[in-house]
């Protein structure tokens, strides 16, 4: 298999995760999850310097990965189980009382892969860009990466956090905005109008790039194009242009799904349109 034809059925599989697990704790984030899954399929298994092996909460000798849209929880989980930082079986436990699956991203329980746990929205981007100014500061030459969502940026603190990378020229920071144009309320133009991205990010001091988040030659290309600004003193922040519930057509390109769970029937026929590629758990 090719690397597209690999990247293709892992997507496939971590889509059937995020719709069967919130199906089964009857509340979670399935449109902006399925949204993100090509985005997360590359950046893990393809992109990052990552190893469930030898991975550390103090990112130290790894690229770093922060998921500002916590409420994404549920195909961060899966990528993770897929890569091998705790057994897949565990995805049916989401949101289960007890569980090391919470809603939001914890650290509580010691679950590995995350780095910080995800609360309110707009705090990622400020994480991310302290662990990249420690990397430099301890002369790690690896990345941190770092997802929020368009919705997300009209919060006050991520441009904060804008204002800050460029001036450390932290060149190590690689961000990402889930650019759907859709939040919980509704479009995203009907909210704030938060407008063209490309532009502000510009403003900002940051090396902005602009790809289609369902493609993935051009995710890749966008990474690579990412990569290659280290040494520029420029933060990168990649602008991937998405579609909220992408893989199952009912959910597709609405506001609706962003925080409501598919019956059993609507699960079914989610599923009937999506390969199988790497087992369910």
């Amino acid at each position: 298999m090719t690397t597209i034809e690999k990247l293709t059925a892992t997507s496939s599989q971590v889509r059937r995760d995020i719709v069967r697990m919130v199906t089964k704790s009857k509340s979670g984030h399935p449109g902006g999850s399925l949204g993100i899954t090509d985005i997360m399929t590359a950046l893990y298994f393809e992109v990052m310097n990552q190893d469930p092996k030898t991975w550390r909460r103090d990112a130290k000798g790894q690229d770093a990965f922060i998921l500002s849209a916590g409420h994404l929880a549920p195909v961060y989980y899966s990528i993770l189980a897929r890569a091998g930082y705790f057994p897949v079986k565990e995805l049916g436990t989401l949101r289960q009382f007890g569980s090391v699956l919470q809603g939001h991203p914890s650290i509580a329980k010691g679950l590995p892969g995350i780095f910080m746990p995800s609360g309110s929205l707009g705090q990622g981007l400020s994480a991310a860009a302290g662990i990249a100014l420690a990397k430099k500061m301890d002369g790690d030459d690896n990345n941190v990466f770092v997802l929020c969502g368009d919705g997300e940026s009209e919060e006050g603190q991520i441009w904060e956090a804008g204002m800050f990378a460029p001036h450390h020229k932290l060149d190590n920071l690689i961000a990402m905005t889930d650019w759907n144009g859709q939040q919980i309320d509704g479009p995203t133009s009907t909210i704030t109008g938060i407008g063209g991205l490309e532009d502000k990010w510009s403003s900002f001091g940051w090396n902005v790039i602009v790809a289609d988040g369902h493609n993935f030659e051009s995710i890749l290309d966008a990474f690579s194009l990412a990569k290659a600004a280290k040494g520029s003193g420029k933060p990168s922040m990649i602008l991937f242009k998405t579609e909220m519930g992408h893989g199952v057509d009912f959910m597709a390109g609405t506001h609706k799904w962003h925080g409501k769970a598919p019956s059993e029937e609507q699960c079914a026929e989610a599923l009937k349109q999506l390969e199988e590629t790497l087992g369910d758990y």
